[in-house]
This record gives structure tokens, sequence and C-alpha cells, in this order.
């Protein structure tokens, strides 16, 4: 009993009678480092590396010597059909009382401006696809390590009793790279990813049982017995622990997720606000993504990820919908037009509901691109300075953040690393990113490695 109550579901119930300190919280069962200031994290991931310099971070000096060469060194690209300077299609405006610059690309997410917490210095050791959407997910460029996610939820634990606490929508499908990109690594199973598709029409298939509930109740008592007994006679109980909790959320998620996806009570107004009335089948799906977040926090999940969907245009583009090597004003503003309208709607539905203040949203994709052209009418990657924000849960609103060179090819002011994003995400979740380690393969790992940084510049 002491050992099952020491290692098991048990040690929960006992921290909880455990007080916390002064100046401290707790959640789940675990004291947190500082007051948190969000308790849930929105990621609208957008694959394929969105250019920077033409939607964030405006370059006047590239319309001025537009088609002249680098006058800098050119690093090595993906594929090296380097052009001269290209200018950027799209013209910036100054918005808010704030006077963020963005582009004519994002006119809905230019009206949350006095909202936004944008970082022009972010960079990447990821110049590929799949290798940069493992990076700015797990700290690392490969498969095997947790998602930022996982992490969250590992740390944090969920709010939500019937909901698994790390939830990816994923309309759009899967990025380069694979779920593994959303996985636990080396942490318990129970913290992966777990995939909703709200635009397939048979999504809840495989939440609806077979067996009528007093039956699949006695079935999962006897796994449950059955998982108890293995793990007493000596296996190692984490991952029994896990299986169990798994086979309980799984369970509840059988009235959990029909109730999350029927939106019969949602407003006309509201799925207006959302882009869900669009003429643009992609723009009104990535608008119920957005909408289904918003409904995701209520609930209490800890950590959505929205995934964008393909250019109907472009079918053999799986994963990457942002990369654009050629046909680079098409291609964004077929993107923009997807995402625009409904991550705005998610910004000013939270702030309207109260939610902003404790719900962080991230938008970020994996790298940029360069300042030159690549081919006739496209850019190439580029990992050395890039554009994210962040809005509400702690960041600083209506606020820039470091900067690039004049041609927005490298960081000049203020560089920021992912794992220096992640350890200030969970700085604002009320976790010291030093200390949310877990011991694997003979050292502490965690998520910021031991490069990350709190950047205190952000936090509200």
């Amino acid at each position: 009993m002491l050992s099952s109550c020491s290692t098991g579901f048990g040690s929960l119930a006992l921290s909880s009678l455990i007080p916390s300190t002064a100046g401290q919280s707790l959640k789940n069962g675990r004291i947190l480092d500082f007051p948190p200031k969000a308790s849930s994290v929105i990621f609208c991931f957008m694959s394929g590396g969105v250019s920077h310099v033409d939607s964030f971070d405006p370059k006047p000096r590239l319309k001025q010597e537009a088609g002249k060469p680098m006058p800098v060194e050119v690093k090595p690209t993906m594929f090296n059909d380097v052009t001269g300077i290209m200018p950027s299609p799209w013209e910036f405006g100054r918005y808010g009382e704030s006077g963020i610059e963005v582009s004519e690309l994002f006119p809905h997410v230019a009206s949350c401006a006095d909202d936004l917490c944008v970082i022009r210095s972010m960079t990447s050791k990821g110049n590929e696809h799949a290798q940069a959407n493992y990076f700015i997910h797990t700290g690392h460029p490969f498969l095997g390590h947790p998602s930022a996610g996982a992490w969250t939820t590992y740390g944090l634990g969920s709010e939500s009793d019937n909901l698994p606490g790390f939830v990816v929508l994923a309309s759009g499908g899967v990025p380069l790279g694979g779920v593994g990109i959303y996985g636990n690594g080396f942490l318990p199973a129970v913290h992966q990813a777990s995939f909703l598709y709200p635009e397939e029409k048979e999504a809840l298939n495989n939440i609806r049982p077979a067996d009528p509930d007093p039956l699949q109740r006695k079935k999962i008592d006897l796994v449950h017995a059955l998982d108890k007994r293995f793990a007493s006679a000596g296996s190692e109980e984490p991952a029994i622990e896990a299986a169990i909790r798994n086979y309980e959320t799984a369970y509840l998620m059988q009235s959990a997720v029909p109730d999350l996806l029927d939106l019969s009570g949602e407003t006309e107004a509201t799925k207006k606000l959302y882009g869900m009335d669009s003429p643009n089948p992609e723009t009104a799906a990535y608008g119920k993504e957005c909408l289904l977040a918003r409904r995701l926090v209520e609930r209490g999940v800890r950590f959505i990820e929205l995934t964008c969907l393909m250019r109907p245009s472009v079918p053999g583009q799986v994963g990457n919908p942002w990369d654009q090597h050629g046909e680079l004003e098409e291609g964004h503003t077929d993107m923009a037009m997807q995402v625009d309208q409904p991550i705005a709607g998610l910004l000013k539905d939270l702030k309207s509901r109260g939610l902003l203040d404790e719900t962080l949203v991230i938008w970020a994709g994996e790298f940029g691109r360069t300042p030159f052209g690549q081919g006739k009418d496209g850019r190439d990657h580029n990992p050395f300075g890039f554009s994210v924000w962040l809005a509400g849960g702690g960041a600083k609103p209506g606020f820039t953040y470091g900067a690039t060179d004049e041609y927005g090819y490298h960081v000049a002011e203020n560089s920021m690393s992912v794992y220096d994003l992640w350890a200030t995400v969970l700085r604002v979740l009320g976790v010291d990113h030093e200390k949310l380690t877990y011991r694997f393969g003979g050292r502490e790992v965690r998520l910021s490695d031991v490069f990350g940084h709190v950047v205190d510049d952000l936090i509200a």
C-alpha cells in the first residue's frame, strides 16, 4: 500500500494534502514555482514557414534595392536557386495604439495589434521542414523527445476530468515529420497528444462504443484489475499507471467529445466571427478549429495545437502549406485567407469572455523566408531570423521585441531561441523550466535543454 501511494496515482492524493508555500500555487498536486499568469496554451502552428518580411517584419530596403544581389554573404539554402533582393508584394501599416506594423496579408489579426507581443528575433537550428518541426516542438531536431504540449501536461496535468490534457485539432493533417512531433518521447504515455479531426464525417466512430455502458464498464474494470495485479508483481509501474489512465480517459471521452463537437449552442454571430460562414472552405474549416480551441480551453484542456489545411490548388503539398519556393504571392495569399479571420476571431472571442488573460496564444512557423528570391517568384527557408507572436496569458500586449537586420536576413538585436521561447511559456504557466526535468539517458532532461532563458521583457 505504501509503495502504491508513493509511486502511483495515490501520490497525487497525498501531495494535495501538502500546503503550498508562500507565493506559490497548487495545481494537480504540483506546487507551482510562480503565481501563474496563464493556465492554458493554444498553439497556432503555421507549418511550412511564413515569410516574416511579408507579415510582421517590414523591410523598406528590400523595395529600394529590388533585384540587386545581397550585399552580405548568402549562406547555403535548401535549393540554392538564389536570385536578387525581392521586395514584399504587400504594404505594411501601423495598427492600434501600439502602432505595431502588420502587412495587408493579415487585416483581421492587425485589428488585434494591441493584444499582440511580436517577437522579430526568433532563430532555429533547423533549415529543413521535418527537422525544424521537431526542433520548434521538442527542442531537438529528431524523433524521440517530448513535445512542448507533453512537457506542459507532465508539469501541470490537466484541469479537465474527461478530456486529455494535450489535444491536436488535425483538420489539416500532420506536418512534415509525422506524429512524433506531438509525441510523449520518454515521458509517460498519458502525456502524448490526442487527435481530433473536426472535418471528418466519421470523426466520432472511434468514440462511440459497440457495447452498452454497463458491459463496457465491467470490461474496463477487469482490465484495470489485471493491470494493477501486473504492476504489483514488480513490473514498471509508470507505464501501467499510464495505461490505466488512458483507458479511463477514453471511457470519459465518449460523452465529452460529442458535446465538444456539438456547436448548436453557439450563436450565428460567434460562428461568423470565426469565419465559419466564409465561402472559402479552408477559412470555414480553420474557423471551426479555432472555435473548438476556445471550447477546449473552457473545458480545462491544458495545451491545444491547431494545424493548417492544405491548399486545394496544390494537392501534393502535404504538411507544409506555407512553403512557397515559387508563387509566393499566390500561396501566402491563400494561406493568410485561411487563418487570418479565424485567429482574430479566436482572440476577440477569448477576450470578450474573459479567457484571454488566462490563455496564452502562440502563432509561429518553423522558420522564416529569405529576403532574396528563389527562382522567379519564391523565397527559400531562413532560420537565421524570423517572427512569431504571443497574445494573452501574461504576454506583454502591444509590444515588439528584437529585430533583424535591414534586409530581414539575420537577427541584429535580442536574438531568441526556441529554448528561450518555451522557457518563457513555462514561466507564465507558473513553472520554472530548470526544475521541470525527467531522468532519461543518465541525466535530467528538460524542454529548454541547457540553453533556455526566460525573456522577462515579454512578460506583462
